[in-house]
């Protein structure tokens, strides 16, 4: 019989399920992915990932929470940090929109990861942009601007941009909100 698996290993092993979990999503979609393709895709069993997620929803919820949500304490970190609010505000749009972006812009179901969140767990998708509304609020000011902004931010996403083309327009978006103070803050 095995020994019994230690913490490090268990948060190992969890890692890998939600990283080929998050590929599967990504790839196939949520509504095409068995939880057949996730055990294959971490090298387990099928049998072992229901002992440890009831269902496909779960997984899901959990892949959206070690991905997304975890971001939350950098995200909040920036914002309140040091640097010029335009600096911050970057900093928190690639904690919290750029790198995720990144991952996505590649995959065939990758833009709708977003929307299968909102289905399936609303109150972590509501949590995520509650976060985002809290951060972007205490670089501007006010939660008025900061809604604004969000919304500009998700209009840029409109026409699934390359990286390259949304870092220049989330960087001019910025300026617009937070215009750059001194020379420090002019570099991005």
């Amino acid at each position: 019989m095995p020994a019994t698996m230690t913490d490090d290993e268990a948060a190992a092993r969890r890692g890998r399920i939600l990283t080929a979990a998050r590929w599967c999503f990504l790839n196939f979609g949520f509504a095409k992915t068995a939880f057949e393709d996730i055990a294959r895709r971490a090298g387990l069993s099928r049998t072992l990932l229901y002992r440890l997620f009831k269902d496909k929803e779960d997984i899901y919820r959990a892949v959206f929470v070690d991905w997304l949500v975890s971001r939350h304490p950098a995200a909040k970190e920036a914002a309140n940090g040091p640097g010029s609010a335009y600096e911050r505000l970057l900093t928190v749009c690639r904690l919290l929109v750029l790198e995720p972006w990144a991952e996505m812009l590649g995959a065939p179901m990758g833009s709708e990861f977003l929307d299968a969140c909102e289905r399936i767990d609303p109150e972590s998708e509501a949590l995520y942009r509650q976060v985002a509304l809290e951060c972007v609020a205490a670089i501007l000011g006010d939660e008025a601007s900061a809604e604004v902004f969000l919304l500009a931010l998700d209009g840029l996403l409109a026409d699934q941009p390359s990286m390259k083309v949304l870092e220049q327009r989330t960087q001019l978006l910025a300026v617009r909100f937070a215009p750059r103070s001194s020379k420090k803050g002019a570099r991005s």
